[in-house]
């Protein structure tokens, strides 16, 4: 008897088209019989989900607070340049290849390199290991977010003020009035941190409770893989550019907002070797590179899916992520450093009046100035803009010296709240998706079990409890102890 060719429609696994008259389709030998088939691999609903799966995990808290600290640093025309040329000679094919791997072997990290080369497999081994330990330090991150959202909807702010002493004698906090409101307000009363590393102090509880919710949102999220994260990405991907346009729409309404962009955007030499590292640096950590996520979002794309043209497009809307959000960030900046170099102008202005107690006043022939200390954008917006000092520090306090500072205080944690959780996402099925391959467990038991089991906070309440355990199993929580993040004044 002739032998059947294949149905050519689900080799290219394409849906759309009708299948072949006649063909012998995947797991069909000649004569009928049908070959034991393995689990059917999930696939994404549409295009759409796939695309913004992929560019929320590239578009992380990077984007908004290292992008802008590093062209600053350097002047964004100088760092510019060696940015892409590294996006186009390192992070685009490594992008590629991440793509086009997943989606042609179809598994995850583990399988695919596995797949390629016996030898390789540490390789994937290494992404897992390396997406459970960031999953546990980004959720930190979010977790601190999450309080700052929540004492967002109050009015006044509760870092716009000094608190009261102890004693509620009328005297406000020592400690609050030698260094500033939002910086007291984040390192003593949200971290509590203690004076050296070496003290551990005690569990925050409320840091703690905001912890929990954040794996429950994460949790939630996940629960059922790609279908789940399939619909939530809807929102938490396309939130923050929304947000991002409400704020540079009013960041270019304020006053000093030009003079923070011409800051930025102010070239400085590209003769430092360091720039050229950073730029190259920035490309892995943007497009979220060798973490084992997008090959697992990938691994659910139809085989001849065009994973070039995609590689292409998610590199280069997240790199105009970052100078979108560098213009929104340096206009608000601008304007908070404009604002305190005039609160700084009138209390140093130069006088030829003496006041005394007894209320008269007395002309003197010489102008008395106060010393004038220097004063540019950066001192005069608080230092480098950078990490968790641009988001709870410097911007919360640029907030403050905005009309209706608790909305935009809302909106501000609420776009990064959605930014770290589209991160995560990819972080966990960078950890889900090969365990799953690996058929680690029975394909019986319900997939919303296999999350909570291999989520990093559920993966903690697997492992043993003898003392010389205690420290990993302590490990996520250890951010929440008064000397999880320590300050040394």
């Amino acid at each position: 008897s002739t032998r059947t060719r294949p149905c050519r429609s689900c080799v290219r696994g394409d849906t759309q088209r009708a299948c072949t008259a006649g063909a012998r389709h995947p797991g069909q030998v000649p004569g009928g019989r049908q070959e034991k088939q393995a689990h059917p691999r999930p696939k994404w609903d549409n295009k759409l989900q796939y695309l913004l799966s992929c560019i929320g995990f590239a578009v992380g808290l990077g984007n908004i607070w290292r992008f802008p600290y590093l062209c600053q640093t350097y002047g964004g025309g100088a760092f510019l340049i060696p940015y892409l040329i590294a996006l186009v000679f390192e992070g685009i094919p490594l992008f590629y290849v991440e793509l086009a791997i997943g989606q042609r072997l179809r598994r995850g990290s583990i399988g695919v390199w596995t797949a390629i080369s016996p030898y390789l497999g540490g390789v994937g081994l290494g992404c897992v290991t390396v997406s459970f330990l960031v999953s546990l330090y980004y959720n930190t991150v979010l977790t601190w977010v999450l309080w700052y959202f929540l004492n967002s909807f109050q009015s006044p702010l509760p870092w716009s003020s000094c608190p009261l002493d102890v004693n509620r004698t009328g005297r406000f906090e020592a400690e609050c009035q030698a260094s500033s409101t939002v910086s007291y307000f984040w390192y003593r009363q949200t971290l509590n941190i203690t004076a050296d590393i070496s003290d551990s102090g005690s569990i925050q509880g409320r840091l703690l409770a905001c912890l929990a919710a954040s794996w429950a949102v994460v949790y939630l999220c996940v629960i059922r893989g790609i279908e789940s994260t399939g619909k939530a990405i809807y929102f938490t991907a396309l939130f923050p550019y929304l947000v991002l346009t409400i704020f540079l729409i009013r960041g270019l309404t304020l006053p000093g907002a030009v003079e923070g962009l011409i800051y930025l955007f102010t070239p400085d030499i590209l003769q430092n070797p360091r720039v050229w590292l950073d730029a190259a640096t920035q490309i892995f950590f943007s497009l979220s590179l060798a973490f084992g996520g997008h090959i697992a979002f990938a691994s659910y794309n139809p085989p001849r899916n065009n994973c070039e043209k995609d590689a292409v497009t998610i590199a280069l809307v997240n790199s105009m992520t970052s100078l979108y959000a560098s213009i929104a960030v340096f206009s608000v900046l601008g304007f908070k450093a404009g604002e305190l170099s005039t609160e700084h102008g009138l209390q140093t202005m130069p006088t030829n009046h003496l006041l005394f107690p007894e209320g008269h006043e007395v002309e003197c022939p010489e102008v008395h100035v106060h010393p004038q200390p220097k004063c540019d954008l950066v001192s005069a917006g608080g230092g480098d803009v950078s990490g968790t000092g641009l988001a709870f520090i410097i911007f919360t306090e640029a907030i403050l010296h905005m009309p209706g500072a608790p909305g935009w205080a809302v909106l501000f944690f609420g776009m990064l709240f959605t930014l770290g959780l589209s991160s995560m996402f990819g972080n966990m099925e960078s950890i889900i998706t090969p365990l799953l391959d690996m058929g680690l467990t029975h394909r019986s038991i319900p997939k919303e079990v296999l999350t909570g089991e291999w989520t990093p906070e559920g993966k903690q309440a697997q492992w043993p409890s003898r003392p010389a355990e205690w420290p990993p199993r302590r490990l996520p929580s250890m951010p929440f102890a008064a000397g999880g993040l320590a300050h040394k004044g």
